[in-house]
């Protein structure tokens, strides 16, 4: 059964907040699956359009282009990874165990699970994987960055660093790994199914194991100085 939550996101990516009409939640609904199944450089407001019996017109009602859609599908993703850590989290004190469940939970999305309402995160993870990085390598990162727009990236990033800092609070690059683990969550699932030689990763029928281990094997070796 579908859970159904809203997720605040920063009021510059959209013209009109899409969670709040039923034409909103169908622009978010069918671009992760249009996106999923065609890439992002073939994806269209016009191709979006037909998909859900719309008009252009209308979808640039609450997106000024695809850029910012994509931007806000993946602060999506980010914002509600954030919520299941935080969530799974909450009553844990052993900060190693809480890097633990962090680590598993940025992964954990390549399972199938039941979505969110209007929002497959299955789905969305994939998106995620293969086109999340065009939301922020672009020539108006900094611009955008002054904006607000990657925030739901750096607060996720920062809820890690800060269990890494909590396990050992004299490490000198917590930053640095959080963000380094979130990265290679998705890069060597990446180069698992498309450039295999650039990992020893192998994800098959989304057993992630391998994944978790290699993460686990970072974190925790350079955590406690091996």
């Amino acid at each position: 059964m579908a859970v159904s939550i809203q997720v605040k996101l920063n009021e510059k990516l959209y013209l009109r907040d899409p969670q709040d009409t039923r034409l909103g939640r169908q622009i978010i609904e069918h671009s992760i699956f249009l996106i999923d199944e065609i890439g992002f450089e073939a994806f269209t407001f016009k191709k979006l359009a037909e998909r859900i019996g719309s008009t252009e017109a209308s979808i640039y009602r609450y997106f000024e282009n695809k850029h910012l859609l994509l931007v806000y599908l993946a602060s999506w993703y980010w914002e509600w990874m954030r919520f299941r850590i935080e969530f799974r989290t909450m009553n844990i004190q052993d900060p190693r165990e809480k890097l633990e469940i962090a680590i598993q939970a940025i992964v954990d999305c390549t399972q199938a699970r039941p979505s969110i309402e209007f929002v497959n995160s299955e789905v969305l993870h994939r998106i995620v994987v293969s086109e999340a990085t065009k939301a922020y390598h672009i020539k108006e990162v900094d611009k955008e960055n002054r904006d607000g727009f990657f925030l739901s990236y750096k607060a996720l990033s920062k809820q890690i660093a800060g269990f890494i800092q909590e396990i050992r609070p004299d490490f000198p690059y917590p930053r640095s790994l959080a963000s380094n683990l979130l990265e290679m969550a998705s890069q060597h699932l990446y180069f698992s199914q498309h450039l295999p030689s650039l990992t020893e990763v192998e994800v098959e029928k989304r057993e992630v194991g391998q994944l978790v281990e290699l993460l686990r094997f970072f974190a925790f070796g350079l955590i406690d100085g091996k």
